[in-house]
């Protein structure tokens, strides 16, 4: 019956290492685009969906000759601005959210490659700047 079991995979095995690295590595490539898009006057609908397309788009491209593996989205790209604490990521139905200058929006997105998730979060300034006063507490 032990055999029965699946061995739990740790990053003792260089495939995991592997796998964790090509899904970091592609969660940062995605963030850095996600943020160029940040700037006053864009859709946070839109850009969310940016980041779901390119996250897609990236993890397409690797281990493909492994028919079994799974890999694509493991955190939905979300762009909670302001007040909003995490996890803003608005569908068709719901009200979409313009970007302003000086909005702090905070990106959270994350990949998988066959179940091994990098998960990625950076805060930025729309339009650049410092914040400060009550914006900054």
């Amino acid at each position: 019956m032990a055999d029965d079991k699946e061995v739990e995979k740790t990053i003792a095995e260089d495939l995991v290492v592997t796998k964790y690295k090509l899904a970091g590595q592609i969660v940062n490539r995605v963030l850095e685009q996600v943020i160029t898009k940040c700037i006053p006057d864009a859709s946070v609908r839109e850009i969310c969906e940016f980041g779901d397309k390119l996250l897609l788009e990236e993890t397409s491209k690797v281990f493909k000759k492994d028919k079994d593996a799974k890999k694509g989205i493991a955190f939905s790209t979300c762009v909670s601005v302001n007040n909003c604490i995490c996890h803003y990521s608005p569908i068709p139905s719901e009200t979409d959210y313009i970007l302003k200058q000086g909005d702090l929006a905070k990106i959270d997105l994350g990949a998988h490659i066959d179940g091994f998730i990098a998960v990625v979060a950076h805060t930025v300034v729309v339009g650049g700047g410092e914040v400060t006063g009550k914006a900054a507490d």
